[in-house]
C-alpha cells in the first residue's frame, strides 16, 4: 500500500472497529463466525477404490480433503495455511485413484496477468501441480491448466496459453509442447486406451473438434464446418466420438431472449476417417437454443449404445437419451422442473442429477436409467442436496449438502445411510441455533409477474413493531438463490450476509428475480431482460412495493444490497426508485450495458442498452450509495463503478466508495469479504437505522 494512502486506510479500519462493536452488541454472534464454515467444491469420485476428493475453503485457506470407505472421514493432503487467493481447481484423479493433479491458481486476462489479490511482489502463477495420498509434498507439474490425466496415468495432457502440452507424471523429464495449433486449444480428453485425444479448437465464428494421435504423432479435424462444435465425447470402444454443433452466424449475438433459433444438434465422427453424421437435431422453437448443465461434458455416452443430453423442448431443462446410431430421443425426467447436475454412473447404465422436482426453490438427487424408466429420488426434505458423484463401488454417491442452519458439506449416501465427510468443517463456534429459518414467498413484480424469493424476518421485533428491511438481489443473472445456505462460494458468502443482517434486525429478502434459473426457459429467457430493456425493474419496483405493504416493515426505511447483475439491479433501484429504496450497497455493478458490451455508438442497439442502464437514470438518483469493487475484475470491467462515481459526484449524490486493489470479482481473499461486508453493514446500519 503506498505510504501516502495508509494514514487513510488505518482511520477508515479505526471508523469500522467502532461501528462494528456496536453492531455486534445487537447480535448474538459476529460476522466472522458465520463466515468461518469451510467451503467444500470441486467434489470428485475416483475411478477406483470408493474415494472421493473435494477441494475445502476455511477462512480463505484452500486444501484438498479426500475421504475413503470404510470410515468416510476426510483428511487434508494439502497443507497450505494462507488466505492468499490462489483457488484450487480441476482436480483429477490418476487411475490407481493414488494421486491428484490439480490446478492452483487463476487463469491470465487479456494483458497476461494472473490473479494476485494478496499483492505477492513474486507475483502469482497458474500452474498444475500433483500429489500422493501418502503424505509427501505436492510437485509442481508445469505452468497451465485443463488436466487430463492418461488412461495409463503416465502422462498428463494439459493447456498453456491456447495450445496442449504433455508432462509425465513422474515428473522425470520437463513439460512440452505437444503440437502447435491454429486456434485456442481446449478440453483435452483421452482415448479410452490412451492412444489419441480429442480437443476442441476454436476459430472465432466457428469451431472443430481436434484428434491427435500420439503414435503417429498426426492431427485431425473430425466433420469440420462453418459452425461451433464443442463438447467432445468419446464412443467406449474409441472408434467414434460424439459432439454438439452449434449454429454460427458469424457475429456475436446480442444481449437479448433467445427462445428459440437455428436448431443444434448431435453428430457423431469416426477417428480414423474424420466423415461424420448427425446423430439428432433439436425441434425448431422451444429447445433449439441450447441450455447446459453442469457435468464433466454435455454429452454423456452410456451403456447400451445410447448418448445422454439436455434439452428443453417443453421450456424445461431436461435430460434425454438418444441411440448413438441415430434416432428419436426419449424424455428421462418428464415435468414441470429443472436439472442442474449431472454425472454418469461408473456402470454408464444409470445417470444421478439433481433437480428442483417437486420442490421449486431447492435441490434433491435423483437417479435414472440411461435407457429410460421412472427417475428414483434419492433425497427428500427441507434441506438442498446437489453436485452429485456417484463412487466406484456403486453403491456409494457423494454430494454436497446444506439447509437453513448448516452450511454446504460434503456428504456421503452409502445404502440408505446419508453420512457427513467432513465433521471438523463446521466450527463449534458457528451459531447454528442462531440461523433464522427463511421463508418461502411469492410476491408480483410491477407487471404482474409472480416471483419467488426468501424472507428472513429478525429473531426479535422491533421494539416499534416496524423493522428497517434490505432487499439482496443475486448476480448471474442465471442463478436462483435457496431456503438455505447456497452452493456457490459468492452466495454461500451472500447468504451468511443475509442471516446477519436479519439478526441485526433487519427484514431481508431474497429475490429470484426474471431471467434467472429454476422457474422453465421464459422466465429465464425474460423478453426484453438486461440490456435489451431492463425488465427486470419490474421485480425491483415489486419487491420494493411488497416489503412496504408488510406490517412489520418501516416503509421509510428500506434498502437494497447485490452484487454484479445485483449490483445493477440494486443501482437501478437507486436511480429509480429512490422514494421507495432509501440507500444501498451496489458491489461490481454493470452502470452502462452499452459501454461493458462495447456496443458500437452508431449501431441501433447502443440506446436500448444505454437506457437499460442505471447512468441513463443518474439525474433521478438521491439515495445514497456504497459503490465497492476489486479493480482487476475480470467479470465487470471496473470502469462500469469509474462513470458511475464520476456522474454521482457531479450530481451531489452521498456516494461512499471501497475499491481493493487487485481484487476480482467473485473476491478471491476471505478477508476481502469481510471487509466488504463490515463496510457494507456501517453504511446500511448509518441510514436505514
Amino acid at each position: 500500500m503506498p505510504p501516502t494512502l495508509y494514514p487513510e486506510f488505518m482511520r477508515f479500519v479505526g471508523v469500522f472497529a467502532v461501528a462494528l462493536c456496536a453492531a455486534a452488541q445487537q447480535t448474538p454472534f459476529t460476522l466472522d463466525q458465520v463466515l468461518s464454515a469451510a467451503f467444500p467444491s470441486e467434489l470428485t469420485a475416483a475411478p477406483s477404490g470408493g474415494k472421493v476428493a473435494w477441494v475445502s475453503a476455511s477462512k480463505g485457506v484452500r486444501n484438498i480433503m479426500v475421504a475413503a470407505p470404510p470410515a468416510y472421514r476426510g483428511r487434508k493432503i494439502t497443507a497450505y495455511t494462507e488466505d492468499d487467493g490462489q483457488e484450487l481447481l480441476e482436480l483429477r484423479w490418476t487411475p490407481d485413484a493414488l494421486a491428484i493433479v490439480y490446478v492452483r491458481g487463476g487463469s491470465a486476462n487479456g494483458r497476461g496477468e494472473i490473479p494476485n489479490p494478496a499483492q505477492n511482489p513474486s507475483g502469482a502463477s497458474e500452474d498444475l501441480w500433483t500429489v500422493t495420498l501418502d503424505g509427501s509434498a505436492p510437485r509442481k507439474i508445469g505452468e497451465g491448466n485443463s488436466p487430463a490425466v492418461s488412461p495409463k496415468g503416465d502422462r498428463v495432457v494439459f493447456v498453456r496459453r491456447g495450445q496442449l502440452w504433455i508432462a509425465p507424471l513422474d515428473g522425470k523429464s520437463a513439460a512440452s509442447q505437444l503440437l502447435k495449433a491454429r486456434g485456442e486449444s481446449a478440453r483435452p480428453v483421452w482415448s479410452p486406451d490412451g492412444a489419441r485425444i480429442a480437443f476442441t479448437s476454436a476459430r472465432g465464428d466457428h469451431g472443430f473438434i481436434g484428434v491427435y494421435d500420439v503414435a503417429a504423432n498426426s492431427l485431425r479435424y473430425l466433420d469440420p464446418s462453418t459452425d461451433d462444435d464443442r463438447e467432445p465425447e468419446w464412443s467406449p470402444d474409441g472408434r467414434s466420438i460424439a459432439f454438439l454443433r452449434m449454429p454460427s452466424s458469424g457475429v456475436r449475438a446480442p444481449r437479448e431472449a433467445h427462445r428459440a433459433g437455428e436448431p443444434w444438434s448431435i453428430r457423431a465422427a469416426s477417428v480414423e476417417t474424420g466423415a461424420g453424421r448427425e446423430v439428432w437435431r433439436a425441434a425448431t422453437g422451444p429447445g433449439s437454443v441450447f441450455r447446459g448443465v453442469t457435468a464433466r461434458n454435455q454429452l454423456l455416452w452410456a451403456d447400451g449404445g445410447r448418448i445422454v443430453f439436455p434439452w428443453e423442448a417443453d421450456g424445461w431443462t431436461h435430460l434425454y437419451s438418444v441411440p448413438a446410431g441415430g434416432g428419436n430421443a426419449a424424455l428421462l425426467t418428464p415435468g414441470a422442473f429443472e436439472v442442474e447436475d449431472v454425472a454418469l454412473a461408473p456402470d454408464r447404465r444409470e445417470v444421478v442429477f439433481s433437480s428442483n422436482q417437486g420442490d421449486i426453490d431447492r435441490r434433491h438427487l435423483w437417479k435414472v436409467a440411461a435407457s429410460g424408466g421412472a427417475p428414483v429420488a434419492l433425497s427428500t426434505g427441507r434441506g438442498i442436496e446437489c453436485l452429485p458423484a456417484p463412487t466406484s463401488d456403486f453403491n456409494a454417491v457423494a454430494f454436497l449438502a446444506a439447509d437453513a442452519q448448516h452450511p454446504m458439506h460434503p456428504a456421503i449416501r452409502v445404502g440408505a445411510e446419508v453420512r457427513d465427510l467432513d465433521p471438523g468443517g463446521i466450527p463449534a463456534d458457528f451459531p447454528l441455533l442462531h440461523m433464522v429459518t427463511p421463508r418461502q414467498v411469492t410476491f408480483p413484480a410491477g407487471d404482474g409477474l409472480q416471483l419467488h424469493g426468501q424472507l428472513f424476518l429478525p429473531p426479535k421485533p422491533a421494539a416499534t413493531g416496524r423493522s428497517p428491511a434490505v432487499v439482496f438481489f443475486h448476480g448471474g443473472s442465471r442463478r436462483q438463490m435457496m431456503p438455505g445456505w447456497h452452493y456457490m462460494y459468492y452466495y454461500s458468502n451472500a447468504y451468511a450476509m443475509n442471516q446477519y443482517l436479519a439478526n441485526l434486525g433487519y427484514v431481508v429478502l431474497s429475490v429470484n428475480y426474471r431471467s434467472g434459473i429454476g422457474y422453465g426457459m421464459e422466465f429465464r429467457e425474460a423478453l426484453n431482460y438486461g440490456a435489451s430493456g431492463g425488465t427486470e425493474y419490474n421485480d425491483v419496483q415489486g419487491a420494493g412495493l411488497y416489503l412496504r405493504g408488510r406490517a412489520d416493515v418501516d416503509p421509510a426505511r428500506i434498502g437494497a444490497w447485490g452484487g454484479s447483475y445485483g449490483g445493477y439491479l440494486t443501482a437501478m433501484a437507486l436511480a429509480r426508485a429512490s422514494d421507495l429504496y432509501k440507500a444501498g450497497v451496489d458491489f461490481h455493478g454493470v452502470h452502462n450495458w452499452a459501454t461493458e458490451l462495447n456496443i458500437p455508438v452508431t449501431g441501433p442497439d447502443y440506446k436500448i442498452a444505454f437506457e437499460s442502464s442505471p447512468m441513463a437514470f443518474v439525474k433521478t438518483w438521491r439515495s445514497p450509495v456504497l459503490l465497492i469493487q476489486g479493480d482487476d475484475d475480470r467479470s465487470v470491467q471496473f470502469n462500469q463503478t469509474v462513470m458511475l462515481a464520476a456522474a454521482l459526484r457531479k450530481q451531489g449524490v452521498e456516494m461512499e466508495e471501497m475499491v481493493i486493489p487487485d481484487e476480482g470479482h467473485d473476491f478471491l481473499l476471505h478477508r476481502s469479504w469481510k471487509a466488504a461486508y463490515e463496510a457494507s453493514i456501517r453504511f446500511l446500519e448509518r441510514h436505514l437505522k
